[in-house]
């Protein structure tokens, strides 16, 4: 599996960078995809198409947008482009508009970006690391902030809820997006950091996945946690479907484990 180190070159990043809109932003993202090798004009033009159809999903914190589209769409390797835009642009969400910076990612397959999911998770729920990028001043530093150059990103962990110990099935979790490898492997690794804080990894798989596979699996789940957008696209599945708000918020995730076990 990559890390961010492997999958980010000081050429996938642009800083300060002036559009006009959501799409513009979107495709010069892309462009800087298609600067490294990583991925063709048609997989820009597909991330574009990716919202359009699905909604402002890839959206998943405040100011933070995650643009993707399948592996199928012109991906030559697995790579990111890094945005920061001088003025931020809205993408049509609720809760996390306007959008400041851009992550495109393309992949080959669902899982060899998966380590460098969980790396950009963890960065971008740090405050101070994401106060750190955002002053960034040349994509060298960014690269060093990003390997853990400033905020040192400590986790602080607290006693397992109580039900843990008494939790003897293992419980299946999926995360949910558009396409199965983007925003939900960030959810996916978003709730496996409140799962090692419980204690509870040893009871809860939790697994990346589409909307058509989550409709096939979803009885096999405990619960499905996704965006508003997708929800809707979901609609009644039989199990549990909490909509997360802030993709990056261990806060949030932790609230919704509790709503879900009652705890």
């Amino acid at each position: 599996m990559s890390s961010l180190s492997e999958l980010l070159s000081p050429e996938g990043i642009r800083l300060d960078a002036e559009v006009a809109d959501w799409r513009e932003a979107v495709r010069t993202a892309g462009t800087l995809l298609e600067a490294q090798g990583v991925a063709d004009t048609d997989y820009t033009r597909a991330m574009i198409t990716t919202v359009e159809e699905k909604g402002p999903y890839i959206v998943v914190a405040p100011g933070f947008a995650l643009p993707h589209a399948r592996p199928t769409d012109g991906v030559a390797r697995t790579g990111l482009a890094w945005l920061r835009l001088a003025t931020p642009v809205p993408f049509g969400h609720d809760s996390h508009d306007p959008v400041s910076l851009v992550v495109a990612l393309a992949a080959v397959d669902s899982s060899a970006h998966t380590r460098a999911m969980a790396q950009l998770a963890r960065r971008l729920a740090e405050p101070s690391t994401r106060e750190a990028l955002d002053l960034a001043g040349s994509a060298q530093e960014v690269l060093h902030v990003l390997d853990g150059g400033k905020a040192s990103g400590e986790r602080h962990h607290r006693n397992t809820p109580d039900t843990a110990a008494e939790a003897e099935d293992r419980h299946l979790i999926l995360t949910v997006c558009g396409n199965g490898l983007g925003t939900s492997l960030f959810l996916k690794n978003t709730l496996e950091q409140v799962l090692d804080t419980w204690g509870w990894s040893r009871h809860v798989t939790v697994e990346a996945t589409d909307t058509i596979s989550a409709r096939g699996r979803a009885s096999e789940a405990a619960a499905i946690l996704t965006s508003g957008e997708i929800a809707k696209t979901l609609g009644d599945v039989g199990v549990p479907v909490r909509v997360v708000e802030n993709f990056t918020s261990t806060g949030e995730l932790d609230a919704a484990l509790r709503d879900l076990y009652d705890i």
